[in-house]
């Protein structure tokens, strides 16, 4: 698993507001669902991406075929968070550059066993933080004291119970 600071995580996830999730299923039993519902539960807004499910509705928000569909009329986005194999990355990652760097894009997230090095320096090059191999449902919990709540030692002393 790559390394990333608690700071830097925390920096991401309190910055964050709005978040196009790539390949968010419809399935309440598959995790891009469930991931996607809590960060929903949790403040964030979160645009669903999925060519599958395109111009339904999932969390309050209408679905997209791409990030490219998703209208400026959406305003920002934040972050893109990808549930899609390492192998498709690249591509998700050149088109959330094209079609949202000038609409607030900071971050490129990409879920557990998701890796592609060629894509996270793709978006470094364009100025983007990048994580891989982390969830950020599991991060806020783990950093926002929830882990805690469950008996999980998440390694990090907070004196809030």
């Amino acid at each position: 698993m790559t390394e990333y600071s608690d700071q830097f995580l925390r920096k991401i996830l309190q910055r964050t507001k709005v978040i196009a999730c790539v390949g968010v299923s419809g399935n309440s039993v598959r995790p891009s669902y469930y991931v996607a519902r809590y960060l929903s539960l949790k403040g964030y807004r979160v645009i669903p991406v999925n060519p599958m499910m395109a111009g339904k509705r999932l969390f309050g928000e209408t679905v997209y075929a791409s990030l490219s569909d998703i209208p400026a009329s959406e305003g920002r986005v934040d972050m893109v968070d990808i549930f899609r194999r390492s192998e498709h990355v690249g591509p998700i990652v050149d088109e959330a550059i094209s079609a949202l760097s000038n609409r607030g894009l900071k971050t490129i997230w990409m879920q557990f066993e998701v890796i592609n090095e060629e894509a996270a320096a793709v978006a470094r090059e364009a100025g983007l933080d990048v994580v891989m191999d982390r969830c950020p449902k599991l991060e806020y919990q783990r950093l926002f004291g929830e882990l805690r709540m469950g008996g999980f030692n998440t390694g990090i002393v907070s004196s809030k119970l």
